[in-house]
């Protein structure tokens, strides 16, 4: 799908994108500017930058790449990530904001007094950034790659280079503007397709989304497979082009038999009208009837995986280290509340669209059920769906708001990154040690890109989320409302069920495991990670009380108690400015 509008989109919103963090260079001066926006930031303005950073790659492309494969039981994704923020907003956002932490690992030591529990909290803050930046920068490699046909990596190197020089001009302050005006780029780029969409879908006489049959091509559709590809076909089918089959070279017309095939990298082959798509042979070929039905993945332990999943992204979002630090730019913690409550709703209208892509997915672009590109249904459909020059321009402005969502969420985490690293591994203080750090928090991920397996964006998004809950939620939790968590027991606790998960999530990414019965036992950790890390961390501190913190009492009062009190250290005279 190549398209000059779509590359004029993408170069639109990257030089946006740039003007806007260019502004942050102008009014950010101290290092409280780099680090939290000096804590000024209104709830509105907030709740705005905050979606603009948390609905990333596996928001905007990757639920209806998952819904589009698996069916509803894939929603679980966005109802996961709308509810997380409830569970932050119940329980963690006031106090946090009132511990007068810049970062995480500021919070762990403040909390704890301890320096061993903020270097346990500063290794898993920057795993879990680094396993969610990969998913930004694959997704933003498909799609350049799907509008252009550039390789994998460009996307990706783009993403990096402009996130970087915006987050070294600015910092917090910056990006928070580029964030905040991201979100309704990202909530019209994927609403307005929507509209045109359904309404040819209800001209064309509103076909069933649950029909018994399988997915079928709609016209003859030409295939180009990017990989080495295992797929298994439904029926024989008369297919002609260039490839290879199977270990065997092919030229022209010939007969694809029912059962399982590889297919050689760069063939292309077309497929004739009417035929039954063929599919991944590591995905369950559901007919349109039973995709639509729960439990219909194909997936070993389907209830286990749901459940998996419902735990890790409830309480996987109060441990993603780029989603805490923005209410430390909240003036208070009344505001910090009022902001996540405004991001309940701004999360709730955009998360009623991808499913939408997903189901006519199925309809309009079943090809991707066989190359395994299931995350660029998102960016496809608008030209199959829409002929001529619309369907180009609604490509190209989906084409647009899925870069601004990779821009702004690679930028929230490579600015609370860069925090951990400046402080707690390279220990360079002030703006000069910032935008070092930054560089090195964009680098890694980006080195990433070309040793992972290329799993589903929102799966890898996931595994972040369940190393998050597995170590970082036991932390805060415990940590905000039990004055007996100890530091041997928060320090057991972080490790016990941070790097099993962490384990888990690379084994899963950077390594096929198949079929194999205890993949989704990888694949979807938090069910038993989670539990691990929180008893683990309640248990020994019941039995290491003499590592009780001092003055344990009156930190629990500061993270409590409301903030006209003066305890939170906000006021004037509490050294809250860092030069």
């Amino acid at each position: 799908m190549t398209s000059g509008y779509a590359v004029v989109a993408v170069l639109v919103v990257v030089l946006g994108t740039i003007l806007v963090g260019a502004y942050g260079l102008r009014v950010s001066r101290t290092t409280s500017d780099f680090y939290v926006a000096s804590r000024t930031v209104s709830p509105w303005w907030n709740a705005s930058a905050i979606g603009g950073e948390y609905l990333s790659a596996a928001s905007f492309v990757g639920i209806a790449g998952l819904i589009f494969a698996y069916g509803p039981d894939m929603l679980w994704f966005p109802v996961g990530y709308t509810a997380g923020y409830l569970v932050l907003l119940t329980m963690v956002a006031a106090p946090l904001r009132r511990s007068g932490a810049y970062t995480l690992p500021d919070f762990a030591e403040a909390r704890f007094r301890s320096r061993a529990v903020r270097g346990v909290a500063s290794v898993l803050a920057l795993a879990i950034g680094w396993l969610y930046l990969l998913p930004q920068l694959e997704g933003a490699g498909l799609t350049l790659n799907t509008v252009t046909g550039a390789p994998d990596w460009v996307g990706a190197l783009i993403v990096m280079v402009v996130v970087t020089v915006n987050v070294m001009s600015g910092g917090m302050r910056s990006i928070t503007f580029v964030q905040a005006f991201q979100y309704w780029l990202k909530l019209t780029a994927i609403t307005v397709p929507i509209v045109f969409l359904v309404v040819v879908w209800q001209v064309h006489g509103a076909e069933s989304l649950t029909a018994p049959e399988y997915p079928a091509f709609r016209q003859d559709t030409e295939v180009t497979f990017n990989n080495d590809t295992m797929i298994h076909a439904e029926r024989s089918l008369a297919i002609r082009g260039t490839g290879e089959v199977d270990g065997v070279r092919v030229d022209g017309g010939f007969v694809l038999t029912d059962g399982y095939h590889r297919i050689g990298q760069g063939s292309e082959f077309t497929f004739p009208k009417d035929a039954t798509v063929p599919h991944l042979s590591t995905m369950a070929h559901n007919t349109n009837e039973s995709w639509a039905l729960p439990e219909s993945s194909g997936a070993d332990f389907p209830l286990y995986g749901a459940y998996s999943l419902i735990i890790a992204t409830f309480l996987g979002t109060m441990g993603l280290p780029h989603v805490i630090v923005r209410f430390y730019t909240n003036p208070n913690g009344t505001a910090a509340r009022r902001t996540t409550l405004i991001l309940l709703g701004l999360l709730s209208v955009f998360y009623l669209m991808p499913p939408v892509y997903g189901a006519l997915g199925r309809l309009y672009t079943p090809e991707l059920l066989m190359t395994g590109q299931t995350d660029a249904v998102v960016l496809v459909l608008p030209a199959r769906v829409v002929d001529g020059i619309g369907g180009e321009l609604l490509g190209a402005l989906v084409a647009g708001g899925a870069f601004a969502a990779f821009l702004s969420t690679s930028s929230g985490l490579v600015v609370s990154l860069a925090g951990v690293l400046s402080q707690d591994v390279l220990r360079l203080g002030g703006v000069r040690g910032f935008r070092i750090s930054a560089v090195l928090a964009g680098v890694v991920p980006l080195a990433m890109t070309f040793v992972s397996t290329g799993m589903p964006v929102a799966d890898m998004v996931g595994l972040a989320f369940a190393v998050a809950a597995s170590s970082l939620c036991p932390l805060l939790m415990l940590g905000i409302w039990s004055s007996r968590t100890t530091t041997v027991g928060a320090i057991a606790g972080m490790l016990a069920g941070g790097v099993p998960a962490l384990t888990a999530g690379l084994v899963t990414m950077f390594t096929d495991t198949g079929d194999a019965w205890y993949e989704v036992l990888l694949s979807r950790p938090a069910a038993w990670t989670v539990p691990l890390g929180f008893t683990v961390m309640y248990v020994v501190s019941l039995l290491t009380q003499r590592h009780v913190p001092p003055g344990v009492q009156r930190t629990m009062v500061k993270l409590h108690a409301p903030e006209n009190l003066g305890l939170d250290g906000s006021g004037p005279g509490s050294g809250d400015e860092r030069s």
